[in-house]
Protein backbone atom coordinates (compact mmCIF):
# COMPACT_ATOMS: atom_id res chain seq x y z
CA UNK A 1 0.00 0.00 0.00
CA UNK A 2 1.31 3.58 -0.85
CA UNK A 3 2.03 5.63 2.06
CA UNK A 4 3.66 8.41 2.48
CA UNK A 5 5.24 11.48 5.26
CA UNK A 6 2.55 12.82 7.48
CA UNK A 7 1.91 16.61 5.81
CA UNK A 8 0.92 19.76 7.47
CA UNK A 9 0.94 21.57 4.58
CA UNK A 10 -2.61 22.98 5.11
CA UNK A 11 -1.64 24.37 8.39
CA UNK A 12 1.41 26.41 7.19
CA UNK A 13 1.18 29.82 4.95
CA UNK A 14 2.15 29.77 1.08
CA UNK A 15 5.24 31.63 0.76
CA UNK A 16 4.64 34.16 -1.72
CA UNK A 17 5.81 33.52 -5.04
CA UNK A 18 5.82 36.92 -5.78
CA UNK A 19 9.03 37.72 -3.07
CA UNK A 20 11.80 39.97 -4.46
CA UNK A 21 14.34 37.58 -2.62
CA UNK A 22 15.30 34.87 -0.57
CA UNK A 23 15.44 37.33 2.42
CA UNK A 24 11.97 38.41 1.79
CA UNK A 25 10.51 35.08 2.04
CA UNK A 26 12.48 34.40 5.48
CA UNK A 27 10.79 37.90 6.30
CA UNK A 28 7.48 36.86 5.76
CA UNK A 29 7.50 33.47 7.70
CA UNK A 30 9.25 35.08 10.41
CA UNK A 31 6.26 36.98 10.75
CA UNK A 32 4.55 33.89 10.86
CA UNK A 33 6.51 32.35 13.54
CA UNK A 34 6.70 35.23 15.78
CA UNK A 35 2.77 34.04 16.13
CA UNK A 36 3.27 31.06 17.67
CA UNK A 37 3.16 30.19 21.09
CA UNK A 38 6.49 30.01 22.97
CA UNK A 39 7.22 27.77 26.13
CA UNK A 40 8.78 29.00 29.39
CA UNK A 41 12.40 30.31 28.89
CA UNK A 42 14.94 27.95 29.53
CA UNK A 43 17.19 29.31 32.66
CA UNK A 44 20.83 30.31 31.78
CA UNK A 45 20.14 29.84 27.51
CA UNK A 46 17.63 33.11 28.09
CA UNK A 47 15.28 32.34 25.39
CA UNK A 48 12.15 30.05 25.06
CA UNK A 49 11.48 27.21 22.75
CA UNK A 50 8.80 28.26 20.05
CA UNK A 51 5.64 25.72 19.26
CA UNK A 52 5.71 24.80 15.44
CA UNK A 53 1.83 23.92 14.53
CA UNK A 54 3.30 20.29 14.00
CA UNK A 55 3.56 19.98 17.97
CA UNK A 56 7.09 19.92 18.05
CA UNK A 57 9.88 23.10 20.07
CA UNK A 58 12.93 24.75 18.52
CA UNK A 59 14.17 27.99 18.95
CA UNK A 60 12.91 30.53 16.75
CA UNK A 61 15.42 29.93 13.88
CA UNK A 62 14.75 26.07 13.96
CA UNK A 63 10.84 26.35 13.07
CA UNK A 64 11.66 29.05 10.12
CA UNK A 65 14.16 27.21 8.46
CA UNK A 66 12.46 24.02 8.98
CA UNK A 67 9.32 26.26 7.34
CA UNK A 68 11.74 26.80 4.43
CA UNK A 69 12.85 23.61 4.16
CA UNK A 70 9.78 22.36 3.44
CA UNK A 71 8.98 24.63 0.88
CA UNK A 72 12.53 24.54 -1.21
CA UNK A 73 14.34 21.52 -0.78
CA UNK A 74 13.36 19.01 -3.83
CA UNK A 75 14.93 15.31 -2.62
CA UNK A 76 16.09 13.01 -4.91
CA UNK A 77 16.29 8.78 -5.12
CA UNK A 78 19.76 9.00 -4.62
CA UNK A 79 19.92 11.22 -1.45
CA UNK A 80 20.61 9.73 1.62
CA UNK A 81 19.23 11.74 4.69
CA UNK A 82 20.23 11.35 8.32
CA UNK A 83 17.69 11.74 10.96
CA UNK A 84 18.26 11.98 14.68
CA UNK A 85 16.66 13.90 17.59
CA UNK A 86 19.05 15.81 19.52
CA UNK A 87 21.97 14.07 21.06
CA UNK A 88 21.77 10.52 19.80
CA UNK A 89 24.78 10.44 18.65
CA UNK A 90 24.60 12.39 15.11
CA UNK A 91 28.16 13.60 15.33
CA UNK A 92 29.32 9.62 15.17
CA UNK A 93 26.67 8.77 12.85
CA UNK A 94 27.71 11.83 10.46
CA UNK A 95 31.43 10.43 10.23
CA UNK A 96 30.66 6.88 9.32
CA UNK A 97 28.36 8.00 6.90
CA UNK A 98 30.61 10.30 5.40
CA UNK A 99 33.91 8.20 5.28
CA UNK A 100 31.77 5.08 4.22
CA UNK A 101 30.63 7.23 1.06
CA UNK A 102 33.62 8.67 0.39
CA UNK A 103 36.34 5.29 1.34
CA UNK A 104 37.32 5.69 -2.47
CA UNK A 105 38.45 9.20 -2.70
CA UNK A 106 39.46 11.26 0.55
CA UNK A 107 37.29 10.78 3.21
CA UNK A 108 39.54 10.11 6.07
CA UNK A 109 41.39 12.91 5.21
CA UNK A 110 38.64 15.23 4.49
CA UNK A 111 37.52 13.72 7.88
CA UNK A 112 40.77 14.59 9.91
CA UNK A 113 40.74 18.21 8.35
CA UNK A 114 37.21 18.85 9.17
CA UNK A 115 34.18 18.41 11.37
CA UNK A 116 31.43 16.00 10.86
CA UNK A 117 29.37 18.84 10.86
CA UNK A 118 30.85 20.70 8.16
CA UNK A 119 31.13 17.39 6.13
CA UNK A 120 27.55 17.01 6.69
CA UNK A 121 25.62 20.21 7.78
CA UNK A 122 22.53 20.80 9.35
CA UNK A 123 19.90 21.68 6.38
CA UNK A 124 18.29 23.28 9.24
CA UNK A 125 20.85 25.12 10.54
CA UNK A 126 23.70 25.54 8.18
CA UNK A 127 22.32 24.99 5.16
CA UNK A 128 18.90 26.87 4.43
CA UNK A 129 19.40 29.55 7.06
CA UNK A 130 20.07 33.14 7.41
CA UNK A 131 18.05 33.94 3.96
CA UNK A 132 20.03 31.31 2.10
CA UNK A 133 17.58 29.55 -0.06
CA UNK A 134 20.54 27.36 -2.21
CA UNK A 135 20.48 25.39 -5.26
CA UNK A 136 21.67 22.12 -4.23
CA UNK A 137 20.57 20.56 -8.04
CA UNK A 138 24.58 20.76 -8.75
CA UNK A 139 25.96 18.58 -6.24
CA UNK A 140 27.16 15.26 -7.48
CA UNK A 141 25.40 11.96 -5.92
CA UNK A 142 24.46 10.93 -3.50
CA UNK A 143 23.66 13.97 -1.66
CA UNK A 144 24.48 13.10 2.33
CA UNK A 145 22.06 15.56 4.04
CA UNK A 146 20.94 16.02 7.84
CA UNK A 147 18.32 16.93 10.07
CA UNK A 148 17.21 17.09 13.63
CA UNK A 149 13.22 17.97 11.85
CA UNK A 150 10.24 15.18 12.82
CA UNK A 151 9.40 13.69 9.69
CA UNK A 152 6.11 15.39 10.45
CA UNK A 153 7.47 18.38 8.92
CA UNK A 154 9.76 17.34 6.10
CA UNK A 155 9.22 18.09 2.48
CA UNK A 156 7.05 15.52 0.47
CA UNK A 157 9.97 14.90 -1.69
CA UNK A 158 11.31 13.16 1.18
CA UNK A 159 8.87 10.33 0.71
CA UNK A 160 8.16 10.57 -3.05
CA UNK A 161 10.90 10.59 -4.16
CA UNK A 162 12.22 7.28 -1.88
CA UNK A 163 15.71 8.46 -1.26
CA UNK A 164 17.51 6.72 1.92
CA UNK A 165 16.51 7.89 5.23
CA UNK A 166 18.60 6.67 8.26
CA UNK A 167 16.92 7.75 11.91
CA UNK A 168 19.36 7.25 14.79
CA UNK A 169 17.20 6.66 18.21
CA UNK A 170 18.65 6.20 21.40
CA UNK A 171 17.83 5.73 25.08
CA UNK A 172 16.17 9.07 25.97
CA UNK A 173 17.40 9.06 29.64
CA UNK A 174 21.06 9.30 28.21
CA UNK A 175 19.91 12.07 25.30
CA UNK A 176 18.48 13.81 28.15
CA UNK A 177 21.72 13.98 29.97
CA UNK A 178 23.80 14.53 27.20
CA UNK A 179 21.85 17.43 26.16
CA UNK A 180 21.67 19.10 29.70
CA UNK A 181 25.62 18.88 29.09
CA UNK A 182 25.66 20.30 25.82
CA UNK A 183 23.71 23.28 27.06
CA UNK A 184 25.44 23.88 29.96
CA UNK A 185 28.12 24.28 27.68
CA UNK A 186 27.19 27.08 25.79
CA UNK A 187 24.73 28.76 28.09
CA UNK A 188 26.20 31.87 30.15
CA UNK A 189 24.10 30.67 33.33
CA UNK A 190 23.78 27.14 34.67
CA UNK A 191 20.66 24.85 33.61
CA UNK A 192 19.45 23.20 36.35
CA UNK A 193 19.08 19.41 35.80
CA UNK A 194 15.67 18.97 38.19
CA UNK A 195 14.29 21.76 34.86
CA UNK A 196 15.71 20.06 32.30
CA UNK A 197 14.09 16.64 33.35
CA UNK A 198 10.69 18.67 34.35
CA UNK A 199 10.54 20.42 30.82
CA UNK A 200 11.74 17.06 28.94
CA UNK A 201 8.69 14.93 30.57
CA UNK A 202 6.61 17.88 29.58
CA UNK A 203 7.52 17.17 25.96
CA UNK A 204 9.31 20.34 25.84
CA UNK A 205 12.83 19.96 24.56
CA UNK A 206 14.75 21.30 21.02
CA UNK A 207 12.88 19.12 18.16
CA UNK A 208 10.89 17.32 20.68
CA UNK A 209 8.89 15.72 22.34
CA UNK A 210 11.23 12.93 22.14
CA UNK A 211 8.30 10.08 21.54
CA UNK A 212 6.75 11.84 18.76
CA UNK A 213 10.00 12.29 17.26
CA UNK A 214 10.68 8.92 17.63
CA UNK A 215 7.25 7.75 16.60
CA UNK A 216 7.09 9.23 13.36
CA UNK A 217 10.13 7.76 12.12
CA UNK A 218 9.45 4.27 13.34
CA UNK A 219 6.52 4.57 11.60
CA UNK A 220 7.90 5.42 8.60
CA UNK A 221 10.05 2.79 8.71
CA UNK A 222 7.28 -0.10 9.01
CA UNK A 223 5.56 1.21 6.17
CA UNK A 224 8.83 1.76 4.18
CA UNK A 225 11.43 -0.72 5.19
CA UNK A 226 13.09 -0.82 2.23
CA UNK A 227 13.40 3.59 2.41
CA UNK A 228 13.96 4.12 6.35
CA UNK A 229 16.50 2.21 8.14
CA UNK A 230 15.84 2.70 12.19
CA UNK A 231 18.84 2.39 13.88
CA UNK A 232 19.34 2.54 17.95
CA UNK A 233 22.83 3.85 19.27
CA UNK A 234 23.02 0.77 21.28
CA UNK A 235 22.90 -1.22 18.43
CA UNK A 236 25.60 0.52 16.99
CA UNK A 237 27.44 1.09 20.15
CA UNK A 238 27.50 -2.40 20.59
CA UNK A 239 28.68 -3.77 17.33
CA UNK A 240 29.79 -1.02 15.41
CA UNK A 241 31.87 -2.83 12.57
CA UNK A 242 28.28 -5.15 12.06
CA UNK A 243 26.14 -1.89 11.69
CA UNK A 244 28.43 0.30 10.03
CA UNK A 245 28.09 -2.31 7.36
CA UNK A 246 24.78 -2.95 7.84
CA UNK A 247 24.53 1.20 6.84
CA UNK A 248 26.73 1.04 3.56
CA UNK A 249 24.47 -2.13 2.37
CA UNK A 250 21.58 -0.14 2.99
CA UNK A 251 22.41 2.88 1.25
CA UNK A 252 23.73 1.06 -1.58
CA UNK A 253 27.58 1.23 -1.08
CA UNK A 254 27.92 -1.93 0.56
CA UNK A 255 31.94 -3.16 1.36
CA UNK A 256 33.05 -5.97 -1.06
CA UNK A 257 34.88 -9.23 0.32
CA UNK A 258 38.20 -7.49 -1.04
CA UNK A 259 37.73 -4.43 1.18
CA UNK A 260 36.61 -6.49 4.28
CA UNK A 261 39.78 -9.04 3.86
CA UNK A 262 41.95 -5.13 3.39
CA UNK A 263 39.91 -3.80 6.68
CA UNK A 264 38.74 -1.08 5.09
CA UNK A 265 35.80 -0.88 6.86
CA UNK A 266 37.00 -1.49 10.45
CA UNK A 267 39.66 1.31 9.63
CA UNK A 268 35.97 3.21 8.90
CA UNK A 269 34.96 2.59 12.48
CA UNK A 270 38.46 3.10 14.10
CA UNK A 271 39.03 6.91 12.39
CA UNK A 272 35.44 8.00 13.25
CA UNK A 273 35.67 6.51 17.07
CA UNK A 274 34.52 9.37 19.18
CA UNK A 275 37.86 9.14 21.10
CA UNK A 276 39.02 9.35 17.79
CA UNK A 277 37.11 12.10 16.28
CA UNK A 278 37.61 14.08 19.75
CA UNK A 279 41.21 13.96 19.51
CA UNK A 280 41.89 15.64 16.15
CA UNK A 281 42.50 19.42 16.32
CA UNK A 282 40.03 20.57 14.10
CA UNK A 283 37.49 19.16 17.08
CA UNK A 284 39.09 20.60 19.99
CA UNK A 285 39.79 23.88 18.58
CA UNK A 286 37.59 24.66 15.47
CA UNK A 287 34.16 26.28 15.54
CA UNK A 288 30.48 25.25 13.62
CA UNK A 289 28.37 28.11 12.14
CA UNK A 290 24.32 26.83 13.44
CA UNK A 291 21.64 29.43 12.27
CA UNK A 292 22.32 32.44 14.43
CA UNK A 293 25.77 31.55 16.23
CA UNK A 294 29.19 29.88 16.22
CA UNK A 295 29.38 26.73 18.37
CA UNK A 296 33.30 25.20 19.40
CA UNK A 297 33.38 22.01 18.05
CA UNK A 298 34.51 20.67 21.45
CA UNK A 299 30.97 20.77 22.77
CA UNK A 300 29.85 17.76 19.89
CA UNK A 301 32.39 15.49 21.84
CA UNK A 302 31.48 13.72 25.54
CA UNK A 303 31.85 10.12 26.83
CA UNK A 304 29.28 8.98 24.46
CA UNK A 305 28.56 6.14 26.96
CA UNK A 306 25.95 3.86 27.08
CA UNK A 307 23.90 4.59 30.19
CA UNK A 308 25.51 7.69 31.48
CA UNK A 309 22.35 8.62 32.52
CA UNK A 310 22.71 6.29 35.71
CA UNK A 311 25.09 8.67 37.00
CA UNK A 312 22.97 11.66 37.03
CA UNK A 313 19.23 10.95 36.88
CA UNK A 314 17.61 9.84 40.26
CA UNK A 315 16.12 6.33 39.95
CA UNK A 316 12.11 8.16 40.38
CA UNK A 317 13.49 10.19 37.63
CA UNK A 318 14.11 7.28 35.17
CA UNK A 319 11.07 5.60 36.45
CA UNK A 320 9.08 8.47 35.01
CA UNK A 321 10.66 9.09 32.03
CA UNK A 322 9.97 5.22 31.51
CA UNK A 323 6.37 5.18 32.37
CA UNK A 324 6.32 7.51 30.30
CA UNK A 325 7.60 6.03 26.89
CA UNK A 326 6.02 2.82 28.02
CA UNK A 327 2.22 5.16 27.36
CA UNK A 328 3.42 6.75 24.68
CA UNK A 329 4.71 3.26 22.88
CA UNK A 330 1.90 1.25 23.55
CA UNK A 331 0.69 -0.68 20.66
CA UNK A 332 3.56 0.89 18.42
CA UNK A 333 5.91 -1.73 18.56
CA UNK A 334 8.97 0.42 19.01
CA UNK A 335 10.53 -0.78 22.35
CA UNK A 336 14.11 0.97 23.06
CA UNK A 337 16.63 -0.13 24.89
CA UNK A 338 16.16 0.37 28.85
CA UNK A 339 18.34 0.13 32.19
CA UNK A 340 16.63 -0.31 34.96
CA UNK A 341 19.56 -0.94 37.50
CA UNK A 342 20.68 2.52 39.04
CA UNK A 343 24.25 1.97 39.52
CA UNK A 344 27.49 3.81 39.02
CA UNK A 345 29.65 2.88 35.98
Amino acid sequence: MASSLPSSSSSLPKADDEAASNQEIYDQLREVVSTYPAAPRLSGIGRPYVRHPDGWYAFTPGVLNAMVIKRHLEARDTDVLLATFPKSGTTWLKALLFVALHRNADGRDRLAAHSPHQLVPFLEAQVFTNGRIPDLSSLPAPRLLMTHVPSVSLPESVAASGCKVVYLCRDLKDCLVSLWYFWNGLAPAPWDLGEAFRQFCDGVSLFGPFWEHALGYWRWHLERPAQVLFLTYEELAADTLGQLRRLAGFVGRPFTAEEREAGVDRGIVDACAMESLAGLEVNRSGKADMAESSVPNSVFFRRGVVGDWKNHLTPEMARRLDEITESKFRGSGLVLPRATTHLKI
